[in-house]
């Protein structure tokens, strides 16, 4: 299940440069995960009911001037605190094609990979050793931060982890990524 999710981990890590601790990636052709898509593992995956809605996403813009910034956990059954170290944290817009993948993903199921159309919208960033992240270059608007953290063992990860949050042109937005 992981061996996927990993090799593209140490993909995109190998292509993207590291950022005062943290990463922030932008948007377009680099081919980083999709936080939804918990693909690589044996379970059936589920087919998208709502097609790319190109005019909804006409209406988006690629890049702003805001920010999101926050650390990754998740607390285990034993209680203990996973920080999610050199993890992929995605900031995605809220679109209705984004929420149906989020509902999949928050209830435990993997969907089929998104359009490669959505992923130009969708923002990245890779956490620091702490779980730190920063994600730049943020257009205004309603978006859902999503990530998870690789459980000890190495072999399967939390639930996915997602806060939906609103973004003001240039506005620096502080997210407990935590479940």
């Amino acid at each position: 299940m992981m061996t996927g999710n990993l090799q593209r981990g140490a993909l995109a890590l190998t292509l993207t440069l590291v950022l005062a601790g943290c990463e922030s990636l932008s948007t377009g052709s680099l081919q980083m995960p999709d936080i939804f898509d918990r693909s690589g593992s044996d379970e059936v995956v589920v087919k998208r009911q709502i097609p790319f809605p190109v005019d909804e996403y006409a209406r988006l813009d690629k890049t702003g001037t805001s920010a999101v910034q926050g650390r990754l956990t998740y607390k285990a059954s034993d209680g203990q605190i996973l920080v999610g170290s050199e993890e992929t944290v995605s900031v995605a817009p809220a679109t209705r094609y984004a929420a149906e993948a989020a509902d999949v993903a928050l209830s435990g199921r993997k969907i089929e990979p998104a359009d490669p159309r959505a992923r130009e919208y969708t923002h990245y960033a890779k956490t620091d050793d702490n779980g730190y992240f920063v994600v730049r270059g943020v257009p205004a608007g309603v978006f859902y931060v999503a990530g998870s953290v690789l459980l000890p063992g190495g072999k399967s990860r939390s639930p996915i982890i997602i806060k939906q949050i609103e973004l003001g042109e240039g506005q620096t937005r502080d997210v407990d990524l935590s479940r």
